[in-house]
């Protein structure tokens, strides 16, 4: 059989599998997409009938609108600085309708389980027993629909849920509502839920650096991009020069009863929101530290404090899980999974995972990008190393994610967007990836 017998095989139409179908059929590459619901989106679809979308009603990109699209394919300027979900997948739909990509994906289709062949092949099952073989596989189905669970002692009597079945306010009307987090999506729903809620709480273990999504009414991705694409300068330092302005813009978060994290903000990933600080500052929202325990209608926190709660919204995260690849096949843990240029596992050749990235700068570009490495490399015009090339990539990749983020599991994905795209485009340059 030789290498272009088959089809490739893409797990999934969202954005990433989109930017997949794309750069497969630009090079020529004879391809199918599969994907469990009936239309494409993925989490940008709210209310998706594949069951995976984590999206609520409120939700809008962090990242805006100069920064967000695909190089060929702009986000219009009629569009506001940053999009909602429905704006989002309007742009996505626009790209697939331009680039004809609609055609080559079999919706209500769900993939049920992927295994390598002796002769090098993919065996892909779906629902309903079908198997197709296919040279290569693109796993495109995302990272942000598995809730991590959180636990703490003691039994709660009233309402819990993870932030992935969040959409409204409404349930929690009149109600002393517990948001867990403080990432984006905790910020973004404690901001939604305490304009009708009785109270509202938001409890950290750590904290977080909070920045405006405007500084000096320009997106602050926009400075970002300044300091870091026009005058060079080192991520940690662009980052750090980024707060400093937030500073002077909105103040020392501290004073509207944010604790300030220990860590530097280049270590983590700061939380946007241009709306946390002023809703602290009037009291609409109440910073709590960590649950110590659950005590029926009432919460703990370890300041020794107690507040009466109706329901507690836990914005913890999610785990990274492909359940139709066996865990003994590949899985990804809490430790930064060994993936040669964060696509390619070296022992399962024709496996590829597309988007699993937490970039530091906007994702969707990014894997705009991955995209165009993988149809290169399935299109003959560039080549891998060899496996202890790749070995030594991983490591060196991995020893810098310990060295530079915060040891816990949101941070096994992280990747720094700008070197990690100049890495890609340099390995389509040559023709060959190199360590």
């Amino acid at each position: 059989m030789s290498d272009t017998a088959l089809p490739v095989c893409i797990v999934g139409a969202g954005s990433s599998g989109m930017a997949a179908a794309k750069a497969l059929a630009a090079r020529g590459v004879a391809f199918e997409c599969f994907e469990t619901g009936s239309r494409i989106g993925g989490m940008w679809r709210y209310q998706n009938d594949n069951g995976l979308s984590s999206a609520y009603r409120s939700l809008h990109i962090d990242t805006s609108r100069r920064n967000l699209g695909y190089p060929d394919h702009p986000i219009p300027e009629r569009y506001p600085d940053f999009l909602s979900h429905a704006e989002v997948l309007e742009w996505l739909e626009s790209y697939a309708q331009r680039f004809d990509l609609v055609r080559h994906v079999r919706f209500g289709c769900k993939v049920e389980h992927i295994a390598p062949q002796p002769d090098g092949s993919w065996r892909v099952r779906l629902a309903g027993g079908e198997e197709r073989r296919f040279r290569a596989v693109i796993v495109a189905n995302g990272h942000l629909w598995d809730p991590r669970p959180a636990s703490f002692p003691g039994v709660f009597d009233g309402t819990q849920l993870h932030a992935h079945h969040y959409r409204t306010a409404a349930p929690f009307e009149g109600q002393n509502v517990l948001v867990v987090g403080i990432g984006n999506s905790a910020v973004d729903i404690a901001v939604d839920v305490c304009k009708s809620a009785r109270r509202t709480y938001l409890s950290t273990r750590r904290s977080a650096w909070v920045l405006p999504k405007y500084i000096m009414g320009i997106p602050v991705d926009r400075w970002s991009g300044f300091f870091a694409r026009t005058l060079h300068l080192p991520t940690p330092v662009s980052r750090t020069l980024v707060r400093w302005l937030a500073l002077l813009a909105v103040g020392d978060q501290r004073r509207f009863g944010v604790p300030r994290p220990q860590h530097p903000i280049w270590r983590e990933h700061a939380t946007l929101s241009q709306e946390l600080l002023p809703y602290c500052g009037h009291g609409w929202i109440r910073m709590k530290p960590n649950v110590r325990a659950l005590q029926g209608t009432q919460v703990q926190f370890d300041d020794g404090s107690v507040e009466a709660v109706d329901a507690v919204i836990l914005a913890t995260g999610y785990r990274t899980r492909f359940p139709f690849l066996s865990p003994d096949l590949f899985q990804v843990t809490d430790e930064v999974p060994a993936l040669y240029r964060r696509m390619a596992p070296p022992q399962l050749p024709g496996l590829y995972l597309l988007g699993l990235v937490q970039p530091v700068g906007p994702t969707i570009p990014l894997v705009e990008v991955q995209a165009r490495w993988l149809a290169a490399l399935l299109g003959g015009a560039m080549r891998l190393p060899g496996p202890a090339t790749m070995a030594r990539e991983i490591d060196r990749h991995t020893a810098a994610v310990r060295r530079r983020y915060l040891g816990t599991a949101r941070y096994a994905l992280e990747v720094d967007a700008r070197s990690h795209a100049r890495q890609l485009l340099g390995d389509m340059r040559r023709g060959e990836a190199r360590a």
